[in-house]
């Protein structure tokens, strides 16, 4: 196998506006491209223009490639990051390879098209700062490049199937929606927290990642011959979810659930399925790897936006009644009335809720999976679905107030970032960690 080209959508928006630094061919004239260019669609086509506002290419699909990959760079500008969380931010960003511009639904998809090897060193660089310790990135640039091609090959048997990805399930009572990458038809991954955080060459100057990626360079972690659709979140809150309880009902046993500490017998957690154990359990601050606040380590995984979230570990959010109805409401497009109460129906193995019932004065409906419930109940999304409900200031059944008290940071699923990094600190070696957190799974080099 050789290392794979992939495209990466870095931006879709109406406009992209973009740079091209240096000699960069276009696929539609062939002419010599370099300097400012906006794009826009119009009568069904992408229109480049130049900076003096002239037309100077026109196609259903432009790509830039550039004559030299090392020298060759571009720009597009604003194009936003963590998309819907609460840090949601534009910035301009640099990128090596070849720039394709295509339309979809209507909007213009700027898609970088990059080796593998130089995608997956961008996306450490901008998942992690650049004073994380070695083995935690070498697990990462392992985990990360696994999920890629495991990503790609469910997209190719989809397609080699003519099979219909269903996400959702939904009656007058329910709705239970999961999120993962069926919307990417057009590219193989997207650039954003949807997918995995690719920045391009913006935050590559003197960071670790280059020579973590380059000393894992091929390697994935497979279970039973197959690569393994690797997932990792922030923390994990003490106890990792299973695959099925967050995304597609279908088991994944190198993705089940486990203790993120080093003596389990230790963490005295129980059945966290059951509503009294994960109450207990989340009420507390039990022992776990990614139970930390040694800034050191936090520094290694939590980038400036992300650290303006310190209680992740546990956490608390409070909301008025009208500001909970509203928000609600807003979030999910249903008028359920005044919120009387939040009720846990189904929790998963770490805690988190995979059907939450919401109870309104006008009406009642249960929601599922964790990120829908997470999507609902903030303007971003919550920290996570692992949470009680404590209600105070009852009059005639209507709570005054509502309070979530809450575990971890993400779906939990895979590898715990914070956990790992402590493990690194500790002194495991990558592959430890990545035995860990994929119990049963196999290193294996593949190209």
């Amino acid at each position: 196998m050789k290392e794979p080209v992939i495209h990466v959508a870095v931006l879709v928006a109406d406009e992209i506006r973009f740079e091209l630094h240096g000699d960069f061919t276009s696929s539609q004239d062939k002419n010599n491209c370099s300097g400012k260019y906006a794009a826009k669609i119009e009568d069904g086509k992408i229109v480049v223009s130049d900076n003096n506002n002239e037309t100077v290419i026109k196609g259903e699909t432009i790509t830039f490639d550039p004559d030299n990959f090392e020298a060759e760079s571009f720009i597009v500008r604003d194009v936003i990051i963590g998309i819907q969380f609460h840090w949601q931010q534009k910035e301009n960003q640099r990128f090596q390879g070849s720039l394709k511009l295509l339309i979809e639904k209507g909007k213009i998809a700027a898609v970088n098209i990059v080796p593998a090897e130089s995608y997956l060193t961008s996306v450490i660089s901008s998942e992690m700062s650049a004073t994380s310790s070695t083995e935690f990135l070498k697990a990462h640039a392992i985990i990360s490049r696994s999920w890629l091609f495991a990503q790609i090959d469910k997209s190719n048997e989809l397609r080699s199937t003519q099979n219909n990805y269903n996400s959702s399930i939904e009656t007058d009572e329910e709705l239970i929606k999961w999120y993962d990458r069926e919307d990417h038809t057009l590219y193989d991954v997207c650039a954003d927290d949807h997918c995995q955080r690719y920045q391009g060459i913006t935050k590559l100057y003197a960071h670790n990642a280059q020579t973590a990626v380059a000393d894992t360079r091929g390697l994935v972690l497979k279970y039973n011959n197959k690569i393994c659709d690797t997932r990792f979140s922030k923390s994990c809150g003490g106890v990792s979810e299973s695959f099925e309880n967050v995304w597609e009902p279908v088991e994944h046993p190198y993705l089940a659930s486990i203790i993120d500490y080093k003596f389990e017998q230790d963490a005295e957690i129980g059945d966290l399925r059951i509503e009294e154990n994960a109450a207990k359990w989340i009420a507390n601050n039990p022992p776990a790897f990614c139970n930390t606040q040694d800034e050191n380590i936090l520094s290694q995984v939590l980038l400036d936006y992300d650290q303006e979230t310190r209680d992740f570990y546990r956490w608390k959010v409070e909301y008025g009644n009208e500001e909970l109805t509203e928000l609600i409401k807003e979030k999910s497009g249903i008028d359920f009335g005044e919120i009387i109460d939040l009720v846990p129906i189904e929790r998963g193995y770490s805690g988190r809720l995979i059907k939450l019932n919401i109870i309104g004065s006008k009406k009642n409906m249960i929601i599922g999976k964790e990120l829908e419930i997470r999507r609902l109940l903030s303007t971003s999304h919550l920290y996570s679905s692992a949470f009680i409900v404590e209600k105070e200031n009852v009059k005639d059944g209507i709570p005054g107030k509502i309070i979530l008290r809450g575990a971890g940071w993400g779906h939990g699923v895979g590898l715990c970032q914070i956990g790992a990094a402590v493990m690194s600190e500790m002194g495991h070696n990558f592959d430890e960690i990545l035995l860990h957190y994929f119990r049963n799974a196999k290193i294996e080099k593949i190209y």
